[in-house]
């Protein structure tokens, strides 16, 4: 699904995804495309952020697809290139921020690798539960692989499954430093460090909505990040 309100572009994307054997579903705005959910659900949505009459109309799609569709990939794509509205649409639930000046290689690489992470996860429908062992418990945290959920002092965290993935990395070896370059695998994502970041402060926002005293991801500026167990500031 891909949602642009520029005519011209939204046809030039459309024809060369399907050029490169992806089938687009197009729509202009945000109504639109929240119909078109009654019907289909899609694959991956691809995202601007202006759309029509609603100037950060892709920011509200992205939170209302998100609530409806907890485990789809979004993705989004714009002219935007403020570090702002990186860090928003990361927040609000996107997995992906990508700008328009990308090649449509890069992003059909990008495309590619969402699509194929929640393929390995779900079966069927319904997401894999091959290996219930992987959960991951550590002190007030546990993360759920068969239902690919979060718990914070037995709270649910909303968390986007790109956060999920990268705060069971953190979790799960405790105290070990993990890289940029780790994250990005375990997110099964390719992506800039500094998406990677944004990832990150939303994750402590999340917790911190639960725990105001959640301090539990550290940053080795340089290298990563770090889980500790929690301490008082």
């Amino acid at each position: 699904m891909l949602v642009e309100d520029d005519v011209v572009i939204r046809d030039n994307y459309a024809d060369i995804l399907a050029e490169e054997g992806f089938e687009v579903t197009v729509f202009g705005n945000r109504r639109d495309a929240m119909a078109h959910l009654n019907e289909v659900s899609p694959d991956i949505a691809l995202l601007d952020i202006g759309l029509e009459e609603e100037r950060e109309g892709g920011f509200q799609l992205c939170s209302d697809l998100r609530h409806l569709c907890p485990t789809l990939p979004i993705i989004f794509l714009t002219s935007h290139s403020e570090e702002f509205d990186r860090i928003s649409g990361l927040r609000l639930g996107a997995d992906d921020y990508l700008t328009k000046d990308i090649s449509i290689d890069y992003l059909t690489v990008r495309i590619e690798a969402l699509v194929r992470r929640i393929e390995a996860l779900t079966k069927n429908g319904h997401p894999s539960i091959e290996n219930p062992a992987q959960n991951v418990l550590r002190g007030s945290l546990l993360i759920d692989e068969c239902k690919l959920l979060a718990f914070w002092k037995n709270h649910p965290v909303d968390l986007a499954l790109t956060q999920l993935w990268i705060i069971k990395e953190l979790a799960r070896d405790s105290g070990q430093v993990k890289s940029y370059s780790k994250l990005m695998r375990a997110a099964n994502l390719v992506v800039e460090p500094n998406t990677i970041t944004a990832h990150i402060k939303t994750i402590r926002d999340r917790f911190k909505a639960i725990d105001d005293d959640f301090n539990c991801i550290k940053t080795e500026r340089g290298f990563g990040y770090r889980w500790v167990e929690c301490q008082p500031d």
